[in-house]
This record gives structure tokens, C-alpha cells and sequence, in this order.
């Protein structure tokens, strides 16, 4: 259809071309648009090829080369492709040789059942097609050293790639295979690729656990180790497929989502390096790129013969399964004690029970059973039992803990054999497998399966190697290390030193390997790591070493040779601050010293470093000895402590707010007060704080003219006490023959008068029996003299004890007259105040008017109408006498 619709658009544009020549634009991006649609279809593949017997020409080989292209199942026109291009190049310089145009020789859908009855417990069952398009041909090539590479390149892989950088449909994809050269081995030519099989339509259900066969054959029987690798692109959206591929190295993909060529599916999925079964706990679901190689290495040897790659686009599916799924088998070899979990994802599991193999079960959905002895156990899960969907799975337990792997690396320099050693132990069976991978990419040696393998690096640098060892009873475990690979042994012959002319020294160099000193001069031998050396002038020694793998290195240290000590000390006799300390610095060419001190009290901080600390509490000499061999020199020095400076910033001081006071210091020269504030001058021992209002802690720093130049510090701390007088409430009144008791606050000492009427004029609160109005004034004083007076009115009513209350206010919010309450007269307190509207309700209620404010004239947050309330008022008076009253009064609003 979509050919049909370009057809059409082409014509009418073709009936304008004579009149409108901007439409060949046009044309060119349909055309392009057209052909990108029809390259997006690629789902992997791969290639290998047999050996056929020798070639008709002499010192010739002929080859059976097949490509498996995976595809789509339904297919554009212009997406089958009827030939594909298989470009022939020199393995060693990437050279093209040939190219050949091979013809499609046969395709075959591949899909899985998506009937219920397929997978009865299966929900969502995903629907997988392949469409497999093989091309073949026989191919005759010249049997070289370093072999050849087959490559073919197409365009595009397809759309939503999860693994991927987008757009996934730009990449391309390269199909290739090695042909082994005769420096490979002997008869490597004559080598055959290995075959993978073909089971592609596994169903993967997204964060459950699976297994997906990637496992070749080899007709060789040589060893095969599989391993995850990023997947080649090839080819671009504008030359989809490209009559000839492009040159090795080919470039790889730009993967995506914390995914890569290493780990395609994520770190819960891995490939058995032994089997090529990928299995593990699956990412969400979506289309993944998965390559996997498997590598071929002579049988019985170290020797990788070749490789193949298989790639493919694997749909993770939104389903999930009720089956139980098992590990292949658990191996413990760390302890007895495993954890067991169901790997599948099923949502529709009820019940479990897990048979261990050694008597004991279980129904938890997860596990954790320990095994009495070691031994192989035959594990057992069923699920649903009596239920719908009801399934079981076995799997081997092996029990067999004391596994250590580790290993060791002899040899340091590039060019030169790496010696790796497996160090792997195990208490139960025998270590029976290895696979290792020294972290030199590109190398053509970079893995081995030996137990105590040799690789040669080309380039120095840090690689990461590891070890993936296995024994016999199926503990197996990777063990990663750094190395660093250098251009020479590691050596040192030591650090330049003196000597004596008079003295012998012993050199010593370090090192693994065969040594040789030179020069040959005034040296006890030229090849032990440790000679004797006694040069009468100042010599380079070198040494050279030779480690047990042929990588030779050296190194030098320089015998300087001196006759005499020469050494002075800085600084000369000198006078200190008693408790400081002072570093001797002693300039001197010496290789020893040795510190001695008169009178000997143990002040210094070592007695043999060249630079000691010294802390003096006397007048001290201090005397070093340094030498070099039997070269010595003599130096002393006297070091003399003072005291610092006796400053004394005086007592504490209090004094009164606002009065001034002086400050004496003592003990040196100079003077200065810190902080300043209040201070009529800083700089002299005895200042005057003027009227200071605050307290404050003063610190003078004293220096002296003679003696220890450095400053000393005291503080004095200046108290200002500021007294507040407060005699009660400013006006209050009595009825007459009512006691009434005063009470004053501020400080330690009171003092009222007149005396008229009260108890006790000398303490906070005499007791006044007033016969008339009055006004009583006390003064409130400290000891240090700081004082402030207050007073009280004292009003007398000749009136029995009762409220005085008035008959009207106005709550205008004047501030004058606003609140209505009453005021007592002789009572003690005024225990109920209510008021009441003309209908009786009562609008306000204060059961302690002494805490209240009185009435406002609003009931409920609502201002009251002007008019005439009654009042009721009950307390209790002086003498204890209970009083009622009530009256009236009128609210006013002007």
C-alpha cells in the first residue's frame, strides 16, 4: 500500500517537472523516507562457516560460510533482501580481499504456541516470531598466518530498544566470523566454527526468574567458554544495505539504562561460562539487544581457535507464570545454611511446600533451612498442591562449604611472561575448573582455561584480571584483582647517603632476581643485593636486576663521600618565655646526631633528630654531637627563660548604675583594656569606667620592657548593680480602722517613711493602720550603697467596708469610662460581678473581679443597646464579713 501511495504522489509530480523543477527535492526525500521505512527490521542473527577439505588450488582451504539472519516475520517489499554482501578481509591489516554477492538460499518462521492450552498457567502469554533467512555459499581461500574475517553489514535494527540509546532504529548491525589462521596452531586452518543451537522462542516473563539457551556444538569437541559482549552496529538509515561491509575493528552500540554490552539484561542476569545457558531474574518488559560469544580453544590446549557471536532481540513479555522455578542447582559452600525462593513470578501461587532432601519441609514462601552433615541433597518444591495449576520442580542441593579461591601473579613488565598461579582450595572434591581473563582487550590471548596459565602484556598500565574457578562438586566463585604492569622490575637501590672517607657502608638493593653492581670500585662484590662500599671520592653505584621472567631494570644511589662534619646551630644563645618552647635548628651535613643537656631535665622533644623541640624551665646548654661513620662535629647552645609579664588587672568590682569607678592593673610597662566601651583611656593601668550601665568583663594585656617580651592577660569583671524601687501599686485605699499591709521590692534593704501609723519602718512590708490619707515613700538600698526610692498614696474612706460602684459608663473605646466594675472599699476580694439586660439575661459574669477587666458593654462579640442594667455584686471584706449589693446602671453611647 504504502509503494501504491508513493506511485501515485511520484506521477503527479512528474506531471509538473517542466513548470515546477523544486519538486526533484521532493522526490529524493520521499524516496528517502521510503527506504529508511523498509531498513527498520533486523532482530540479529548470526554467522559461522565449516571447513570444507583443501582448495583445487595448492595451499588452499574451501569453507562453507552461512549467514542466519533474524528478521520480522512479516516483511516489507524491499526489506526481504534477495542477496547479501559478504566482504573477505585480512585478518592481520584489515585489507579487503573479495567480496561476494550470495544469494538468499532458504527462510523459516520460528514463533512459539500462544494457545491456553500451550501454557496453561501462564497469563498474557506473549506471541514470539523469528524470521530466519539463511544465505550460504562455498568460498576457496589461501591458507595465510594470520587467517581471515568475514563480515556482512545491514540496516536497521528495530524501533524501542530498551537497552539502547535512542533512536535504536539508526543502528545497524554486523554479522562476522574469524577464520583461524596457520599461525594459530597447527592445522587451525582446518578448524570448523562452532553451532549454536537454534532454540529462540523461550517465553520471558518481566521480574521473573528464566533461563534462555544461547549453547553451541562443536564438531572439533574442542572447549567452549560463552561470555556476554556488546553487539556490533553496522550499516546507516541512508545505505541500509550496503553492497560492501566496511573495515574491522567494527564500532559497537551506545547502550542505555545502566545496561551495556557486558551486562545487556542487568546485574541479575548472567551467562554460564560452561554451559551458555543465560538465566537469572528478568528486567521490565520490552525488546533487549543480547549478544553472547562463544570462544573455541583447542582441544587440550590454551589455544583460542575462534569465536562466534549470536545476537538477538529478546522480548521480555508482561506475563507471568505459576510454575515453581528452581535454581539449576544450590551449591553452598560457604556454610549449611541456604535461603530458598521460588523464582517464578506467578501471582496466583497459594500454598507451597518444600521438601530439603534431608527429611525436613516446609510451607513458607521463602525458606531459610540448614543441613546437618555435607552431601548432595535433592530438593523439592510443589505448589497449589490439590489446588488449580498445581506444579512441582526439583533441583540438587550440594552442601560442601570450606571453598577459598584466590590467586597469585609472579612477573611485573610487559613483554615479558605473567605468571598466574590458581591458589584455590577446598575442603570437600577437587578443583577442576578455571577460566581466566587477564583484562588485556584486543589481545588474542586475553582468556585461558589452564590452572596455571602465562600471559604476555604488550603495554604497561593497571588490568583488571579474574578467575572464575570451579571444583567438582559445583562450588564455583570469581575472584577480580588488579595488577600493574610496568616497563622494568620493581627495584631500589636505597636513598643517596654520605659516608666517611675513613668508613666502610653496606648497600642494599630490593629486588626479586639476579643483581649486578657497577662500577667496579672500591666494591666487596658486583652481584649479592647488599656489597660493601668504600670509595675514598664521592661515587654513583648502579644496580641492575634481572627478574626470573627476563625484565631487566636499574636503579642508583650516590656515595657521597666528605672528610670532616661540618654543622652550626640557629639560633645562638638566646633568652626564651619561661613554659614556651623553641626548635633547635641545627644546620649540619650528619647522617646521626646525638643531643645531650646541662643541667639534664629531659626538656627535649628527641635526643637523636637533627631538629628537636627544646622547653626549658632553667637556663639550659645544649650540646650535639653529629656524625657521619667516624666523622663527628661538636655544637652547643644556652637557652635562657624569663617569666612572662605578673599581670594583674585588680579585684572584681561592683559598681552602682551610672556611677563612675577607676580600674587598677599591674605588673609590666604598657598597658590595654579591651573592650573600650565606658573607658576614658585604654592604655594606662588605671582607667575610670564612667557612669558604666552595663556589667563587663575587662581584659588588659601587659607587656614589659625588660624580661620576656611577650604579653600577659588578667581580667577583672565589673559588676554594675542597678537597683529598681517599687513600693506596690501607686494609689490604694482603706476604710478606716482596716490594716493595710505594704509591701515594697528592689533589693536587700528598705527604709519607710514617715513613720506615722506603721510597725516597722526597716523591712519590705510593715503593716500601716492608717486614720488618714497618707503618702508613704521607701528608699531601697544595696550594701555597696546603690539605692532608689518609690511611693505609695494611701487613701482612707470613713465608710463601712462595701463596692463603690458607678451608675453609668460609655464603651466608646475612648479610653476614659469604657468598662463598667465596681471598685471595693475595705474588701478583701470581690468573689461575683454579673450584669443583667431588662429581661433578665445575664450579659456578663466575673467570679473574680480582682482578674477581670468588668463588663464591656457586648454580650456574645455583640455591642449592647444604650439603656438602664442591673447589677449584682458579692465579696468579702477585711474582717472576713460577707457583702451583697446590686443597683443599676445605664450604658451610654454618644
Amino acid at each position: 500500500m504504502l509503494r501504491q501511495h508513493i506511485a501515485v504522489i511520484l506521477g503527479l509530480i512528474f506531471a509538473e517537472l517542466r513548470n515546477m523543477k523544486k519538486y526533484w527535492l521532493v522526490i529524493i526525500i520521499l524516496f528517502c523516507a521510503a527506504k529508511e521505512g523498509f531498513a527498520n527490521h533486523t532482530k540479529g542473527g548470526w554467522m559461522y562457516y565449516e571447513y570444507l577439505g583443501p582448495g583445487n588450488a595448492a595451499n588452499s582451504s574451501q569453507y562453507r560460510i552461512t549467514l542466519k539472519v533474524y528478521t520480522e516475520c512479516v516483511l516489507n517489499p524491499g526489506q526481504a533482501d534477495a542477496t547479501a554482501g559478504f566482504t573477505i578481509f585480512n585478518a592481520l591489516s584489515a585489507t579487503q580481499v573479495s567480496n561476494i554477492s550470495v544469494p538468499l538460499s532458504g527462510e523459516e518462521n520460528i514463533n512459539n504456541c500462544t494457545l491456553p492450552s500451550c501454557h496453561p498457567c501462564i497469563n498474557n502469554i506473549p506471541s514470539i516470531c523469528y524470521k530466519i533467512r539463511t544465505f550460504s555459499t562455498v568460498v576457496e581461500l589461501v591458507n595465510t598466518p594470520f587467517g581471515y574475517i568475514i563480515s556482512y553489514q545491514r540496516c536497521c535494527r528495530i524501533s524501542g530498544i530498551l537497552n539502547v540509546q535512542n533512536p535504536s532504529n539508526t543502528y545497524g548491525e554486523t554479522w562476522t566470523v574469524s577464520i583461524p589462521g596457520t599461525n594459530v596452531a597447527a592445522g587451525a586452518q582446518t578448524n570448523s566454527s562452532a553451532l549454536f543451537s537454534q532454540n529462540d522462542t523461550a517465553i520471558i516473563c518481566q521480574n521473573s526468574f528464566f533461563t534462555f539457551d544461547f549453547s553451541a556444538a562443536d564438531i572439533n569437541n574442542d572447549s567452549l567458554v560463552y561470555d556476554f559482549v556488546p553487539a556490533y552496529s553496522g550499516a546507516s538509515s541512508g545505505a541500509p544495505n550496503p553492497p560492501v561491509s566496511s573495515p574491522p575493528p567494527f564500532g559497537t552500540l551506545a547502550y542505555s539504562g545502566g545496561y551495556s554490552g557486558i551486562s545487556p539484561l542487568g546485574s541479575g542476569v548472567t551467562v554460564n561460562g560452561s554451559t551458555g545457558i543465560v538465566s537469572g531474574i528478568a528486567p521490565t518488559q520490552g525488546v533487549y539487544v543480547v549478544t553472547v560469544r562463544v570462544s573455541e580453544y583447542k582441544r587440550g590446549t590454551n589455544i583460542k581457535i575462534a569465536e562466534v557471536r549470536k545476537s538477538l532481540h529478546i522480548q521480555v513479555a508482561d506475563c507471568n507464570t505459576t510454575d515453581p522455578v528452581l535454581r539449576p542447582d544450590y551449591t553452598s559452600c560457604d556454610g549449611f545454611t541456604i535461603t530458598f525462593q521460588n523464582l517464578g513470578n506467578g501471582t496466583n501461587i497459594q500454598t507451597y511446600e518444600w521438601h530439603f532432601g534431608d527429611g525436613n519441609m516446609s510451607t513458607s514462601a521463602s525458606p531459610v533451612h540448614t543441613y546437618a552433615d555435607t552431601g548432595i541433597y535433592i530438593l523439592k518444591l510443589v505448589v497449589n498442591r490439590g489446588l488449580a495449576c498445581t506444579d512441582s520442580a526439583t533441583s540438587i542441593v550440594k552442601v560442601y562449604p570450606g571453598y577459598f579461591p584466590d590467586f597469585d601473579v609472579l612477573g611485573q613488565c610487559k613483554n615479558t611472561p605473567i605468571q598466574f598461579n590458581d591458589r584455590t582450595t577446598a575442603n570437600f572434591g577437587t578443583v577442576n575448573f578455571w577460566r581466566w581473563n587477564f583484562g588485556d582487550i584486543g589481545s588474542p590471548t586475553n582468556t585461558s582455561t589452564l590452572q596455571n596459565p602465562t600471559h604476555v602484556y604488550a603495554n604497561t598500565g593497571q588490568y583488571n584480571v579474574t578467575l572464575i574457578v570451579a571444583s567438582d562438586k559445583g562450588c564455583i566463585d570469581t575472584v577480580p584483582k588488579t595488577i600493574t604492569i610496568t616497563d622494568k622490575p620493581a627495584l631500589s637501590a636505597g636513598n643517596d647517603t654520605l659516608i666517611c672517607s675513613i668508613d666502610t657502608l653496606q648497600l642494599n638493593a630490593v629486588g626479586t632476581g639476579t643483581f649486578l653492581w657497577q662500577p667496579n670500585y672500591m666494591i666487596s662484590s658486583l652481584t649479592v643485593p647488599n656489597p660493601f662500599v668504600s670509595p675514598n671520592i664521592t661515587t654513583d653505584y648502579i644496580v641492575t636486576l634481572t627478574d626470573p621472567f627476563g625484565c631487566v631494570g636499574n636503579d642508583t644511589i650516590r656515595v657521597n663521600v666528605v672528610d670532616f662534619v661540618t654543622q652550626s646551630i640557629s639560633p645562638p644563645d638566646t633568652t626564651i618565655c619561661s613554659t614556651d618552647a623553641i626548635p633547635l635548628l641545627l644546620n649540619s651535613n650528619a647522617l646521626n646526631y646525638q643531643w645531650t643537656e646541662t643541667p639534664n631535665n629531659n626538656t627535649l622533644s628527641s635526643t637523636t633528630i637533627k631538629n628537636p623541640i627544646a622547653t626549658p624551665l632553667v637556663n639550659t646548654i645544649y650540646t650535639v654531637t653529629g656524625s657521619i661513620g667516624k666523622c663527628i662535629a661538636q655544637s652547643t647552645v644556652t637557652i635562657r627563660p624569663v617569666p612572662y609579664p605578673a599581670a594583674n588587672a585588680g579585684p572584681d568590682t561592683v559598681t552602682c548604675f551610672g556611677r563612675s569607678v577607676q580600674l587598677n592593673a599591674s605588673g609590666g610597662s604598657s598597658y590595654l583594656w579591651t573592650p573600650s566601651v565606658f573607658l576614658n583611656n585604654r592604655f594606662i593601668p588605671n582607667p575610670v569606667a564612667v557612669n558604666p550601665t552595663a556589667s563587663v568583663r575587662y581584659i588588659v594585656t601587659v607587656t614589659d620592657v625588660l624580661g620576656c617580651p611577650k604579653p600577659a592577660r588578667d581580667t577583672v569583671f565589673l559588676t554594675v548593680d542597678q537597683i529598681i524601687a517599687d513600693a506596690g501599686p501607686s494609689d490604694t485605699s482603706v476604710v478606716l480602722g482596716q490594716p493595710l499591709l505594704l509591701t515594697a521590692t528592689g533589693s536587700t534593704n528598705y527604709l519607710w517613711s514617715p513613720a506615722t501609723w506603721l510597725n516597722n519602718i526597716a523591712i519590705a512590708t510593715p503593716v500601716s493602720l492608717p486614720q488618714n490619707n497618707i503618702t508613704y515613700r521607701v528608699r531601697v538600698s544595696n550594701d555597696v550603697g546603690c539605692f532608689a526610692e518609690d511611693t505609695i498614696r494611701v487613701t482612707v474612706y470613713f465608710i463601712a467596708p462595701g463596692f463603690n460602684v458607678p451608675n453609668a459608663f460609655t464603651p466608646n473605646g475612648d479610653g476614659r469610662n469604657d468598662r463598667f466594675r465596681p471598685i471595693a472599699i475595705g474588701m478583701k476580694s470581690i468573689d461575683v460581678f454579673r450584669v443583667y439586660n431588662r429581661w433578665g439575661q445575664l450579659v456578663h459574669s466575673d467570679n473574680n473581679i480582682e482578674k477581670g477587666n468588668g463588663w464591656d458593654g457586648a454580650f456574645r462579640g455583640k455591642a449592647q443597646d444604650p439603656g438602664t442594667y442591673v447589677w449584682y455584686a458579692e465579696g468579702t471584706d477585711y474582717q472576713n464579713i460577707k457583702v451583697k449589693r446590686k443597683g443599676s446602671v445605664v450604658l451610654i453611647r454618644e
